[in-house]
């Protein structure tokens, strides 16, 4: 059985797009199960799911938070042999439930499978906005080969197109809420910090780029504001989870942050000057951006800054 989790907080206006595309998934060995998490919303989120009649497993989580809503979801999901997340502003394509379930199958020492998010732009992008601006989006595309991520390559595969052996949780335990977003915040880390506790204890991840699913991509998140917003929330993020190749530093640290992160800060500052000096936007804004995660890590860290 593969049971597939999305959760959702008031976008019943897009959510049924997402349902109605899991519902045409091709036939799959050993059947589908799908359950949506309205994570405490106050639209007409419930009537949504309602009119999919009984094709559809609605779970109420009144916890905020994208971490609670997908853990309820998994409480549902214990008779099954793989889980799969997508997001209510997501449309998976036809094949993408057997797929899952094809690579699982082929692959035994494999615990999680990941593929491709890629943009429906309701509006053309900016020229600024290259696959280097991705992050923010939650999009992903790591090529047109299969790849296999391990701790030696611990690369992160984001939860609006990943699957499980639901066995997994049982060694890495569930999804963290220190590092989850909650409500409308961005920048969050709870797909970072899963992957890592899973490379950690031994295990691979695959890259599958014909397991494909498209993301809206609404006007409000091609700005500057909403790209400075989401770094410096995944810097504030990052200085919770305390990532031990982070924290490491020969030289100490200052105000709780490693000293190496100030170098880093202080090249990104120079790179930002040079680069708009030669009129290279995306570039430059891309320094930019890494210093708004700089000045989430600080301000995270330090009191006096809150």
């Amino acid at each position: 059985m593969l049971t597939v989790i999305v959760p959702t907080f008031n976008r019943a206006d897009v959510l049924a797009r997402a349902v109605r595309s899991l519902l045409a998934q091709e036939t799959v060995d050993g059947g589908l199960r799908l359950v949506v998490v309205d994570n405490n919303s106050s639209d007409r989120t419930r009537q949504a799911v309602d009119a999919f009649g009984g094709a559809v497993d609605y779970v109420f989580e009144p916890r905020q938070g994208l971490s609670h809503a997908r853990n309820a979801g998994l409480a549902r999901a214990a008779d099954s042999d793989l889980v799969a997340f997508t997001d209510d502003d997501v449309e998976v394509s036809r094949n993408w439930a057997r797929t899952i379930v094809r690579e699982f199958g082929n692959h035994p020492g494999v615990d999680c499978i990941g593929g491709r998010v890629l943009p429906s732009w309701q509006e053309p992008p900016p020229s600024w906005l290259t696959r280097d601006h991705w992050g923010p989006l939650a999009l992903q595309d790591h090529g047109d080969q299969p790849r296999e991520f391990s701790t030696a390559q611990p690369v992160c595969l984001v939860g609006a197109n990943v699957a499980f052996r639901r066995a997994i949780f049982d060694r890495i335990g569930e999804f963290a809420p220190e590092v989850q977003r909650v409500k409308d915040g961005i920048g969050s880390t709870e797909d970072h910090d899963l992957l890592r506790r899973l490379y950690a204890m031994g295990g691979r991840a695959r890259y599958v780029p014909d397991l494909l699913v498209t993301a809206v991509v609404p006007p409000e998140r091609l700005t500057f504001a909403y790209h400075r917003r989401w770094h410096l929330g995944h810097g504030r993020f990052h200085a919770v989870m305390r990532i031990p190749e982070v924290e490491r530093s020969a030289r100490g640290r200052l105000f709780g942050v490693p000293a190496h992160l100030y170098r880093t800060a202080a090249s990104d500052l120079a790179a930002l000057i040079a680069l708009r000096l030669r009129g290279d936007a995306a570039r430059a804004f891309a320094a930019e951006t890494r210093l708004w995660f700089f000045g989430g890590f600080l301000r995270e860290r330090c009191p006096l800054l809150r």
